[in-house]
């Protein structure tokens, strides 16, 4: 069978996160979705395990699942399916290495509560653990996966949000220009790199020597509602290792689904504070530099990886996995009514076309667009149509400030009621 998984998230435990990311929480807004495995998010935190510990249960396959005595949220029939958690968790590098300072993050998978258990005890004697449910080890990313794979060989460890300029591998602040020079003689031990919010698999596509790497997307969701914006589809067993031999052999690995990139924060280069947004091109011609402050401006994902590429845009390796582009659900609708995403009316309609139709990858991908104007209207079934056709038009987000999208100019939107009147 065909299944969507999203592996990274972060639960209440982390900072500048939603204490709604519970687990009860995400039990119920994976169905919404049509997310199937869902990442536990936040391994290393103590208080976070207990929680897990408590509410979830191990299931035949090796994943874990919500305890009945915890399912007390109501669901459309239309949505309800089994949701399976798998312990995932984030943890921060910040260590010198040849002299600069390097800021890694990287995402662990582990098979079983012991081992998180274990892997809590080995960093809380280098690391505050219970600060945040992403903790900082003074610790080379090498190291970090050495004691991982000490604990449990069926663990994995991928680079996180690979491009993002501050945080990751490849950033343009503190990262590296190769796995290899991140891992050395560990690097046959990664299998794939997260390619973030503001970067898609084309883009990656650039760069020929990541092509023996997955590429895997996931929401890094601080709230339930923000869970699969970005997310993995897989075919074939559910299960904790099924799922690692399809990142490490892409057999069963379908694809992901992504963000439009350039609606992530870290897209194109900029400087947050004078409002300055630059393409590539724009950055050099300027010397790198703020036209306001004359301070450096914070290098995107864009620039990032045309400065590593060694393609030209829009070359696909052989057998690399499909991908699809999409807008959450509620955006589509809040834009189709010029309205706000936290609006009674979006809601309203979120909650009627999921409990019609079934949830919301199975609307956004597969449903009739003559069912969705059935069940909603004329413009909002123009707007799934459009976003599945990647007609969108989006101002790129920089230096920590998200794009914005939009799928309707302000007098199309008359136009399409116009319409409706007319139907």
């Amino acid at each position: 069978m065909k299944y969507i998984a999203d592996l990274h998230i972060h639960s209440h435990y982390s900072r500048a996160t939603s204490k709604e990311m519970t687990p009860e929480n995400l039990w119920l807004w994976a169905q919404l979705k049509g997310i199937k495995v869902i990442g536990t998010g936040d391994l290393t935190h103590p208080g976070w395990l207990m929680e897990l510990s408590e509410k979830l249960k191990m299931a035949p396959n090796g994943l874990f699942v919500l305890k009945e005595e915890y399912r007390r949220m109501s669901l459309p029939e239309a949505v309800k399916d089994e949701v399976y958690f798998m312990l995932t968790g984030e943890v921060s590098s910040i260590y010198k290495k040849g002299g600069d300072l390097k800021k890694i993050h990287n995402l662990i998978f582990l098979p079983r509560l012991e081992d998180a258990f274990k892997l809590q005890g080995v960093l809380s004697r280098v690391a505050n653990i219970e600060a945040d449910g992403r903790p900082i080890v003074g610790m080379d990313a090498k190291d970090l996966l050495e004691i991982v794979l000490s604990i449990s060989p069926s663990a994995v460890l991928l680079p996180a949000h690979a491009w993002t300029p501050h945080f990751s591998i490849f950033g343009s602040e503190s990262g590296f220009d190769s796995v290899e020079e991140c891992f050395e003689d560990y690097t046959d031990h990664i299998w794939a790199i997260e390619t973030g919010l503001s970067s898609d698999p084309p883009m990656n596509w650039m760069v020929s020597k990541l092509d023996r790497f997955t590429l895997v997307s996931n929401s890094d969701a601080h709230s339930p509602q923000r869970i699969g914006r970005e997310a993995n589809l897989l075919e074939g067993e559910i299960s904790y290792e099924a799922i690692r031999e399809a990142i490490r052999t892409r057999k069963g690995f379908l694809g992901t689904i992504e963000f439009f990139p350039q609606e992530g924060k870290y897209h194109f280069d900029g400087h947050k504070n004078c409002k300055v947004v630059f393409s590539p091109e724009e950055t050099i011609k300027n010397n790198y530099l703020c036209p306001k402050c004359k301070e450096r401006v914070t290098i995107g994902v864009m620039h990032r990886v045309h400065l590593l590429a060694d393609r030209k845009d829009g070359e696909r390796p052989l057998g690399a996995p499909s991908y699809t582009s999409l807008v959450p659900l509620m955006e589509i609708i809040a834009e189709a009514y010029g309205v706000g995403v936290g609006s009674k009316r979006v809601e309203t309609e979120y909650f009627h076309m999921l409990s019609q139709l079934g949830n919301e990858f199975h609307i956004l991908m597969l449903a009739d667009l003559d069912e969705i104007e059935r069940c909603s209207s004329y413009i909002v079934r123009e707007g799934i149509k459009r976003v599945r056709e990647g007609r969108v038009k989006i101002t790129p987000g920089y230096d920590g400030v998200y794009g914005k999208i939009r799928i309707f100019e302000d007098e199309e939107r008359v136009q399409q009621k116009g319409q409706l009147v007319l139907f």
